[in-house]
């Protein structure tokens, strides 16, 4: 059973969504699957929309977090700045969910009971 009630983590850069958890897992297929295109359908997304937040990320830091590799089927790769987006942010997530663990739990509590779904 999914849990009820969970912190999910927006970064923000000047004063605009700049890392998230969506964003982060998309780093994480792509270092999987090698591939922007592959790592787009793993999540369900087109071609295009990968691309485009790829490429927002890589133009958001100093240094790309993503570098293609020449000629045809070269794929994809993440940088060390790629890496260590990940990592960090995956430490900022640990850090965030431990330090309102107890409030969490709280904020269940007070959750109505689940319902039941319709067929």
């Amino acid at each position: 059973m999914p849990e009820r009630i969970r912190l999910t983590l927006r970064v923000d850069a000047d004063g605009k969504a700049a890392l998230g958890h969506g964003k982060i897992r998309l780093l994480e297929m792509l270092a999987e699957t090698g591939s922007i295109s592959a790592a787009g359908r793993a999540m369900g997304m087109s071609y295009r929309r990968t691309w485009l937040l790829v490429d927002s990320l890589n133009q958001l830091f100093k240094a790309p977090l993503v570098a293609t590799r020449p000629g045809g089927g070269g794929g994809a790769f993440l940088t060390e700045e790629g890496e260590a987006v990940i990592r960090f942010y995956r430490a900022i997530e640990q850090e965030a969910s431990q330090a309102s663990a107890q409030n969490l739990d709280r904020l269940a509590q007070l959750l109505a009971p689940e319902r039941a779904e319709c067929p």
